[in-house]
């Protein structure tokens, strides 16, 4: 199982992107889907996540401002950045947890990072 992250890049301060992350592999469910970002000399955190059912969680950070949404093919996950802020700079990266496969069961797959610069 891959995951593939796309949609990062420059924008100016109240800019918008959009992310998305699609997983490969013959995948028979995913329990939820998330993006993380990692800034500059900081930790990795959460930024949203979405459970198979449509349960979502924000970081407050991003509340009202970011929203996540898992595709019409349940292995896919977008995140609509808003009014984004030169503090949301970072590497974004998408994950899946509890992915069924065909051939085997993972706790958790990352994708490679998708880098979101926001000047101001």
């Amino acid at each position: 199982v891959q995951l593939q992250a796309c949609g990062g890049g420059l924008v100016q301060a109240g800019g918008s992107l959009r992310l998305s992350c699609a997983a490969s592999g013959s995948i028979l469910s995913i329990s939820a889907m998330g993006w993380y970002r990692q800034g500059p000399g900081k930790q990795r955190e959460l930024v949203a996540s979405v459970t198979s059912g449509g349960s979502t969680n924000y970081a407050d950070s991003v509340k009202g401002r970011f929203t996540i949404s898992r595709g019409n093919a349940k292995n896919t996950v977008f995140l609509q950045m808003n009014s984004l802020r030169p503090e949301d700079t970072a590497v974004y990266f998408c994950n899946a947890v509890n992915v069924n496969s065909v051939s085997y069961f993972e706790p958790s797959v990352w994708g490679q990072g998708t880098q979101v610069t926001v000047s101001s």
